[in-house]
């Protein structure tokens, strides 16, 4: 029996479902029930019958899973798969901010930890973030963390003046610079550009939109799952797309007619790939590593997390049933 077959067999014994992330590798992409982005992962977690979850990601997303399961089992391949995003906050970062900024609502990007999940009034993604900013009164002041680019968006977005943002960044979206966006477009003239919002040359492609330097029916700024959707609404045949290179294998299977090309070869998240199908598959058989978060924790984070899976988008097109099943 092949390995994908093995993991298949095992996690229907175990009663398990496997969900993975856009930027999981390809055939731990394809050995999953569903993939997706945090959103809808988390919203998968949260509806399941399953017994087993087993969470092919990032530590922050487990735990965000065994929050909203905690009568599940959250299994997670690599006990290594860490977040350089979600290392640049903690807990009493979170806590010293507020006190400087009384009164201020605390929304948390879903990449971090639960810890400051649990100091914050709201959880997003970038899939929804302008919808859980919008839901706030805007007369509100906002702390929006930990993500820099993430902010600077949803602030220029919105309009809003009194959003206040953290410094904190992703090394592979910062990675994602300008001159190596210029030159992969300069290579292939007449791709559309996809750009997710939290990659480090957002900032300069929307300002090169506004200033008219740039077709805005060229350039569009989508989360993870609009980036999934976009090829089959455009006309175009050829997409250069600025996120962690994971994401490619989905969007070729779902639109194998059309080519997708990375912003960056270079823009590979190393935890991500630290999950293998040979991990997933001894995960399965030893039922390790279990994650769980402190029940003290995971009740205050539970209310920005639920906020998060109510505001913004539509559950049945947050998620993919797996090509290979």
């Amino acid at each position: 029996m092949h390995l994908p077959e093995r993991v298949r067999v095992l996690a229907r014994e175990r009663g398990a479902v496997i969900l993975a992330h856009n930027y999981q590798r390809p055939e731990v992409q394809d050995a999953a029930d569903f993939v997706g982005d945090s959103l809808g992962l988390s919203r998968e977690a949260a509806r399941t019958s399953a017994r087993v979850i087993v969470f092919c990601g990032v530590h922050f997303m487990a735990e965000t899973a065994a929050i909203l399961s905690p009568d599940k089992t959250v299994l997670l391949p690599d006990l290594g798969a860490g977040c350089s995003l979600a290392d640049t906050i903690t807990a009493e970062d979170v806590r010293r901010w507020k006190a400087e900024h009384p009164g201020a609502v605390v929304v948390s990007y879903v990449n971090t930890s639960a810890e400051v999940k649990a100091e914050s009034d709201y959880c997003c993604t970038s899939g929804n973030a302008v919808d859980v900013v919008n839901a706030i009164p805007a007369s509100q002041e906002i702390l929006f963390l930990p993500d820099f680019f993430l902010g600077a968006h949803v602030r220029r977005v919105t309009g809003r003046e009194n959003i206040r943002v953290w410094m904190g960044e992703c090394h592979v979206h910062a990675g994602i610079t300008p001159e190596s966006l210029a030159k992969q477009r300069a290579s292939h003239p007449g791709a559309e550009l996809l750009v997710h919002p939290e990659c480090g040359c957002s900032t300069n492609v929307v300002e090169a939109i506004s200033a008219g330097d740039v077709d805005s029916l060229d350039a569009h700024m989508l989360s993870t799952e609009g980036m999934m959707r976009r090829p089959a609404e455009s006309p175009s045949s050829s997409f250069i797309v600025a996120t962690e290179t994971g994401i490619l294998h989905r969007l070729r299977l779902m639109h194998p007619s059309k080519t997708f090309l990375p912003a960056s070869a270079e823009a590979e998240c190393s935890f991500m790939k630290l999950t293998t199908l040979p991990k997933v598959l001894h995960a399965l058989e030893t039922m390790t590593h279990r994650v769980t978060v402190p029940p003290a924790i995971a009740s205050r984070a539970r209310v920005a997390i639920e906020r998060m899976v109510t505001i913004g988008g539509s559950p049945s097109t947050e998620l993919e049933l797996s090509a290979s099943r």
